[in-house]
């Protein structure tokens, strides 16, 4: 393979890369627990946007039991959103690993 070609290569592997890391800089998923009553929004990147928690997941007449169901469900609904950004990093992520010598990315774990 001659040189040009290769820097050819690596730099389409370098604009592919930036444009992953950028969908996913503007990808926001969703994750649910306890039917939707806790819902909680990540960024592509992994990072907590937002959390919602139903009004009807709060018993007034047992705030510690509450209070503890809560945190489990946030808790729950945290980890189901940061299995769809693992799921959405390896989609626009995995792709680019394969063209890579060694199936993987430098500074990039997982890939």
């Amino acid at each position: 393979m001659d040189m040009q070609a290769l820097l050819q290569q690596a730099q389409q592997m370098q604009q592919q890369l930036v444009q992953a890391q950028q969908a996913l800089e503007e990808a926001e998923v969703e994750g649910t627990s306890g039917g939707d009553l806790v819902k909680v929004k990540l960024s592509g990147r992994g990072q907590v946007e937002d959390i919602t928690v139903d009004p009807k997941a709060i018993d007034p007449a047992d705030a510690e039991e509450t209070a503890q169901t809560v945190a489990d469900l946030v808790l729950a609904a945290i980890r189901d959103a940061e299995a769809q950004v693992e799921r959405l990093q390896q989609e626009k992520m995995g792709p680019l690993a394969e063209g890579m010598p060694g199936g993987g990315m430098p500074g990039l774990p997982g890939f």
